[in-house]
């Protein structure tokens, strides 16, 4: 390991009995380790740090595409159980089930709901926060902070929006139950759409993956907008501005260096019990606090070298507990040089992809087919908008975008290959069933929700197909 300290900031060498022990890492390596600190603040070589900055930036998308693609299966099995189940014997039960109400009362504020409002109102205000997160993250350090790159994903998702909302309404007619339905088909499912990519590995280019992922997002920036805009109650002034209030002391906390994550839980629950009652939807207020978390860490990250010094050079003779003080410090500096907005997603990402959106699929994907509601206009029009208005709007604004040369397209993707995977954009069904339940009456709402499903059925299976004849073979792909 001698070559190891001309290119690192911390030099490891072998250590002899009683000296610094080697941690799980190591123990391929060498017994044990010693880490000199006269080497602590050494350059690395100049090549070898644009790869370890492109490593860290890739991390934070590298963990969101792997729990995605996971996501992904986990959500179909809910759905398939979840009609599986409404069409069963144990249908009444299993209806009965998320109809269960559960009340909580603080003061004179006090919530009675289902459960399936609690699931939709509640749990799904964590699903709206991760998503405000990651909103955050790309406009701060992803493909939405260049004006440039950010172009062709934010023309195609205008375009994704704009026109399965006018195919809908084209196809609705003057049906007054379903009308309001418009803004169903307009969302784009990213779990599934990141779990049917991840089956064809390495023949998907990074721009096509990067291209959709960026869509989708935006989309979902658009799906807030319509929920917050068209799909809220009159607001009520008093809990509005206790919402505000909210908000403001979390701007305040963040400017006075608060960093203890009870507090701002504490802060969010206000926000989120007055946003309940001001008619406005809860979920906004996760998408609120999403974005107003902070995206840089408190520290940079070479504090922890300095701290990691002070760790192993404490004497416990001179203080008693020097050392022990000294790791503490470690420990804090270390979480420092982390941002809060990179540590929340990380912690919560995971229960939002394997518990949340599971839970809302097997809350809200229980559907009775009803020839009825098969046959329903809403169903058909929702059905429509997603599997022919999605893909149609993502190519023909990719298409201006680029013609005006305000976009190009990403590097080894054709437009084909834009076609296909707008067919998977199709896919709307975590939020085009939210927005569902938001948009359409219990009369109409099966509908809705049949026809959510069978567009998001027809846009992957075309898309999936498309795209097996299009991408290049595994052979030729690149490693």
């Amino acid at each position: 390991m001698g070559t190891r300290e001309e290119n690192s900031p911390v030099a490891l060498t072998a250590a002899g009995p009683g000296q610094i022990g080697a941690g799980p890492d190591f123990l391929t390596t060498s017994p044990a380790v010693r880490i000199d600190p006269n080497v602590m603040h050494s350059a690395p070589q100049p090549s070898a740090l644009p790869a370890a900055r492109i490593d860290r930036a890739l991390d934070p998308l590298k963990r969101f595409i792997a729990i995605e693609s996971a996501s992904g299966v986990l959500l179909l099995i809910a759905a398939a159980v979840a009609l599986a189940l409404a069409n069963s014997p144990w249908a009444e039960s299993f209806q009965d089930f998320w109809k269960t109400h559960f009340r909580m009362a603080l003061g004179p504020w006090a919530i009675d709901e289902s459960l399936l409002h609690w699931v939709n109102d509640g749990l799904m205000t964590i699903f709206f926060f991760v998503i405000g997160l990651e909103i955050k993250r790309e406009i701060v350090d992803g493909e939405l902070s260049d004006p440039r790159k950010a172009s062709l994903p934010l023309m195609a998702a205008i375009g994704g929006m704009v026109a399965p909302a006018l195919v809908y309404m084209a196809l609705i007619g003057n049906d007054e139950g379903g009308q309001s339905g418009w803004g169903i088909p307009m969302a784009t499912d990213i779990a599934f759409v990141v779990g049917f990519l991840a089956l064809f590995g390495r023949r998907v280019p990074p721009g096509l993956k990067i291209l959709l992922l960026a869509l989708a997002i935006v989309d979902d920036i658009g799906a807030i907008l319509v929920i917050a805009i068209f799909y809220s109650d009159g607001t009520s002034i008093p809990a509005s501005s206790l919402a505000v209030s909210g908000l403001a002391v979390t701007v305040a906390c963040h400017w006075l260096g608060v960093r203890s994550f009870g507090v701002y839980v504490l802060i969010g629950a206000a926000v989120w019990l007055a946003m309940f009652h001001t008619g406005i939807h809860p979920t906004i207020a996760g998408v609120i606090l999403g974005l107003l978390t902070p995206a840089r860490p408190m520290l940079p990250r070479v504090a922890v070298l300095d701290a990691l010094t002070d760790s192993i050079s404490a004497d416990e003779t001179e203080t008693p507990h020097a050392h022990l003080a000294a790791v503490d410090r470690l420990k804090t500096v270390a979480q420092e040089t982390v941002s809060p907005l990179e540590r929340l997603e990380t912690a919560l990402h995971p229960w939002v992809a394997f518990v949340i959106m599971p839970l809302f699929a097997l809350a809200n994907a229980g559907v009775p087919i009803d020839p009825r509601a098969v046959n329903h206009p809403v169903a058909w029009s929702v059905a429509a908008g997603l599997f022919v208005g999605k893909p149609l709007g993502i190519l023909l604004f990719s298409w201006l975008a680029v013609r005006l040369r305000v976009a190009s397209l990403p590097h080894s993707v054709s437009w084909r290959m834009v076609a296909a995977a707008s067919c998977l954009a199709g896919i709307g069904f975590t939020m085009s069933l939210f927005i569902a339940a938001l948009a359409l009456d219990d009369a109409v709402l099966s509908a809705g929700k049949i026809g959510t499903i069978l567009g998001s059925i027809l846009s992957a299976v075309v898309g999936l197909v498309l795209l097996h004849r299009l991408l290049p073979s595994a052979s030729t792909s690149p490693a």
